[in-house]
């Protein structure tokens, strides 16, 4: 199935670049636990040449459609989830993009110099959102200064199109009913969740609730020396039914708004595995 095909070459490079995320698959497959994944996330900027649109091809090219949109305002970025049109049980996508013009003249010119940097054929490439990072090695110092400003302009600008996170659907675990366990589990095997506004964003009200791990700090190769950085990290969503009895399968601004937080800079714990 094509659909499956798409999201194994995104889970091979995502788990293989980040093992904590393969860890912690593991660890569940170990418990007797089939993971299934809610949805995925991809970060871009809203440039006409790599804009939401553009990396979304891949999807709507193959069952999939817009659905809910999604402001983040203090982080100046826009979102929108699509959904395949027939199969419920397929991932979401989950797509953002970075609104280059609400930022510094400093942050702005640096984006768009890498942009322009390449020609067209690298943006009208199909398998563009598997590239990784298209525009090469930056200097450490910019990425730096850049995650001054904007923490997703710097991941953006150095892993570049590559998977920000899978979210694990706890919905179909059999032996963990609520977030709250899932988390115990995932920390007492030693690994960090994000904290930005406690442990689990959004209420069975709501009818969805998230969490997610820290991002992996791992060594990184700048066109200046390798530096520690924070990768990507694993999500974990239980979605709840609305009151005629249908799962919700949209997002909530507020939840992603701090998931975006998983990447942000940290020093490396003595204790993460």
């Amino acid at each position: 199935m094509e659909i499956e095909k798409i999201f194994n070459r995104f889970w091979v490079p995502y788990s293989t670049q980040n093992p904590n995320a393969k860890r912690i698959y593991d660890l569940f497959t170990a418990q007797g636990e089939t993971v299934i994944h809610d949805h995925i996330a991809l970060r871009t900027f809203n440039d006409p040449r790599v804009n939401i649109d553009v990396i979304a091809k891949v999807f709507t090219d193959n069952g999939y459609e817009a659905r809910g949109t999604y402001d983040f305002k203090a982080k100046k970025v826009f979102g929108r989830h699509f959904e395949h049109k027939t199969d419920p049980n397929a991932p979401k996508a989950f797509i953002s993009e970075l609104l280059i013009e609400g930022f510094s003249d400093y942050l702005q010119s640096t984006i768009y110099d890498y942009l322009d940097g390449l020609n067209d054929e690298v943006y009208m490439d199909p398998d563009l959102v598997y590239k990784g990072s298209i525009w090469g090695k930056i200097p450490f110092e910019t990425y730096n200064k850049l995650r001054e400003e904007s923490e997703y302009a710097a991941w953006l600008l150095v892993y570049g199109y590559r998977i920000n996170h899978f979210a694990i659907k706890v919905n179909e675990l059999k032996n963990f009913k609520s977030l709250q366990e899932v988390n115990a589990f995932v920390k007492s095997n030693g690994y960090l969740m994000n904290t930005a506004a406690g442990e689990i964003y959004g209420t069975p009200e709501e009818l969805l609730e998230q969490s997610a791990t820290k991002a992996e700090i791992l060594p990184f190769e700048f066109s200046d020396g390798i530096r520690e950085i924070p990768s990507c990290f694993y999500e974990f969503t239980l979605r709840y039914n609305d009151e005629n009895g249908k799962q919700y399968s949209g997002f909530i601004a507020a939840n992603a708004d701090k998931i975006f937080e998983s990447t942000n800079y940290y020093k490396k714990e003595a204790d993460m595995m």
